[in-house]
């Protein structure tokens, strides 16, 4: 698993499966509720219906500082 971090965008991405390729993500769900109504999670699943990433969207009112800190930064593609 692996995390990566956007600051200027105040995006988080967990990745349950690395690297997730191309077109692989094909089903998101959007809508979780976070204990901040600014925080929002969004779950992507491949065709099969297996968890590949987390998306945290306002990542820093949603995750801890530390866990934001250890976070590389984003990958293209």
């Amino acid at each position: 698993m692996r995390i990566t971090y956007d600051s200027e965008a105040g995006a988080a991405y967990i990745y349950v499966v690395d690297p997730i390729g191309a077109g692989e993500a094909v089903t998101q769900q959007h809508s979780i509720t976070t204990p901040d109504p600014d925080g929002e999670i969004i779950l992507d699943f491949d065709a099969d219906g297996k968890l590949l990433g987390i998306e945290v969207l306002d990542a820093e009112r949603v995750l801890r500082t530390d866990t934001l800190k250890a976070a590389g930064p984003p990958t293209e593609g």
